[in-house]
């Protein structure tokens, strides 16, 4: 039974990334990995000091405290540890956060907090500076005397959304003054409507079947440039292993995912419900290569094998290959030699070829318009190089997939034709490339063509079973085809192979859950997901409504109608038809009465339809 929601008195800590934009333009992808690692030295912080980091979305993060002195503690502390953790870094990409702190009432549902104080917290954050901590007043007012701060007064500010002046205060330590260690009382704050065994670290059951995790191969190369060719050897042994029907495999977002949560081989194995763990490294020097691979028993921690291999680069595929074949031979030496053989990764005739693939792919996982552009222009300079590469052609697609599914594309039903037009030209080329196969589908789908894209999502399944990539595929398209029980089901099965990567088919599960009328338990599984766009807050407008819990129903509404005014250039007043057009890009439902259910959902929380 789902719990109501949660009201409550909370301080609230909203903190962003000054110059993100300027961060990513310098180096997109170093960027994003110093952000990511910078809110995750934060969320251990916040955490140290009694808070709940509730969402990260990209370049910022809420948190919320029992106590606003833990608050400010938490900031302060970060704010000092970030700095000197950014004077040993020798370039200009250093992340710098700013931090707001607010004292207010909030909701919690579904694993997410809204309210007036959150928005609040996010205003009083654009007053502070690189490296600095501004707060409310009450906030100030809230922390003990004893405690070793300053409070400099920035006066009665007029912030956007709110009708009253709001006082805000820099926030400080005392000069020779040291920052309080967190309380052993100060307990994580655990949301009141999840079970408190929650904030443990999952354990998933080992399935009957051979199973493994490929954790990311250690780049060892000196230089950080290279960590996409170690990505990539890491990705390639993955696709291998998962186009055997008898393994179970990891997906490779939740491997990654893994080792950044873990140190410990068999922690990690438990998290993902493994009997196996690979790890290893690659050295990539001039014209050679040197890859190190190891095979662990998680279940007694034992070393089953290891190898390394000394190559010319222009073995590399034979070293993945080796590999792969090895592993699968230790793990299920049963299997029939025409499997192994279709597992082998079809090359590149030019290294080089490969190589522009290998950054292509890479860029492909950050789904922003920077990252697509970039994964275009290695894509096709791989094809300048190899006209014939199915596999560049496919990533080609995918790239154009994502924008039309993004809110940054100038012309998407462009963006469609080009899906549409290159993943057939990779199937074309390689018609056992899974990945070409569940591109097409889903330029089917969204040309309305559920029928032609069924066919082609289960000939990806018949290529590569283990995908979790065609298996989410399926369960989007199953939920919005109407076959909603299958379509749960798939999208569990993909959940089960990437645990913590689970947010497409969290979406596809709400959305089958909504057209079945099913809303408390739509809203259990879109309050899981982090951020997609509008998808998120629209859906979560249609199922309050539906419910009649009008409140909510208004606060999501607001969310997407705040959103659209950035992301589409959409006003409430605005032309209807941009909004229905917009709703039918984004939710291409094969049966046009369950579409009419969720515009009319819409409709009931104040969102034109």
């Amino acid at each position: 039974m789902v719990e109501p929601p949660s009201r409550k008195l909370a301080a609230i800590l909203h903190a962003d990334v000054v110059g993100s934009t300027m961060l990513v333009q310098k180096d997109e992808s170093l960027a994003h990995e110093r952000i990511k690692d910078a809110f995750q030295r934060f969320s251990k912080t916040i955490s140290a000091y009694g808070g709940t980091a509730r969402e990260i979305r990209g370049d910022a993060l809420v948190a919320e405290f029992s106590r606003a002195s833990d608050a400010v503690c938490a900031a302060l502390a970060f704010q000092s540890a970030n700095t000197d953790h950014n004077t040993g870094i020798g370039d200009e990409i250093r992340p710098e956060i700013r931090v707001g702190i607010s004292l207010g009432e909030v909701v919690v549902a579904d694993g997410t907090m809204t309210g007036a104080g959150v928005v609040l917290a996010q205003r009083l954050e654009q007053l502070a500076n690189a490296g600095g901590v501004v707060v409310q007043g009450s906030v100030s007012e809230t922390v003990p005397a004893r405690l070793p701060f300053e409070f400099e007064s920035l006066g009665e500010q007029v912030l956007k959304g709110f009708d009253q002046p709001v006082r805000a205060f820099v926030a400080r330590l005392r000069p020779g003054e040291l920052l309080p260690a967190p309380e052993s009382n100060a307990a994580p704050i655990i949301p009141p409507d999840l079970p408190a065994d929650t904030t443990k670290p999952p354990t998933l059951e080992v399935p009957d079947k051979p199973s493994i995790a490929v954790l990311p191969f250690t780049n060892i190369s000196g230089d950080p440039e290279q960590q996409y060719f170690a990505d990539g050897i890491t990705e390639n042994i993955i696709t291998g292993l998962t186009r055997f029907r008898d393994l179970f495999v990891i997906a490779v977002e939740s491997s990654f995912a893994a080792r950044d949560r873990a140190a410990d081989v068999q922690q990690i194995a438990r998290q993902l419900g493994v009997a196996h763990v690979v790890e290893g490294s690659v050295r990539k020097a001039a014209n050679r290569v040197r890859v190190t691979a190891q095979l662990i028993d998680a279940t007694s921690g034992q070393r089953v094998w290891a190898e390394h291999y000394d190559r010319d680069l222009d073995d590399i595929f034979v070293v993945q290959d080796e590999i792969t074949n090895i592993i699968v031979a230790t793990l299920a030496g049963r299997i029939e030699e025409a499997d192994r053989h279709r597992a082998q990764h079809k090359a590149a005739k030019d290294m080089a070829a490969y190589d522009y693939w290998l950054r292509g792919r890479q860029c492909l996982n950050r789904y922003t318009k920077e990252g697509e552009l970039e994964a275009r222009r290695h894509f096709e300079r791989a094809l300048e190089l190899d006209p014939g590469y199915a596999a560049a052609y496919a990533g080609l697609a995918v790239s154009y997939l994502h924008e039309y599914e993004s809110s940054w594309s100038e012309a998407p039903r462009e963006a469609l034709d080009h899906c549409y037009q290159l993943s057939q030209k990779a199937v074309a080329l390689d018609a056992a490339d899974s990945t070409a196969r569940c591109a097409l589908a889903s330029a089917y789908f969204y040309r309305n063509q559920h029928e032609l894209a069924k066919i082609q999502i289960e000939k990806a399944l018949a290529l590569n079973p283990n995908d979790y990539d065609n298996l989410c595929a399926k369960g989007w398209l199953l939920a919005f085809s109407g076959e909603l029980v299958e379509g749960i089901a798939c999208s569990k099965e993909a959940m089960r192979l990437n645990p913590f990567a689970p947010e497409y088919c969290l979406f596809a599960i709400g959305v089958a859950e909504y057209v079945a009328r099913r809303y408390e338990a739509a809203i259990g599984a879109f309050g899981k997901i982090g951020s997609l766009g509008l998808l998120k807050p629209a859906f979560l407008a249609a199922c309050y409504a539906q419910l009649g819990r009008d409140e909510q129903a208004r606060a999501a509404a607001a969310e997407v109608l705040e959103s659209a005014k950035t992301e589409l250039a959409i006003q409430l007043g605005e032309d209807a038809e941009r909004w229905r057009s917009y709703w039918v890009k984004q939710f291409p439902f094969q049966n046009p009465d369950d579409f009419e259910h969720l515009l009319g959902g819409l409709r009931k929380a104040g969102l034109p339809g």
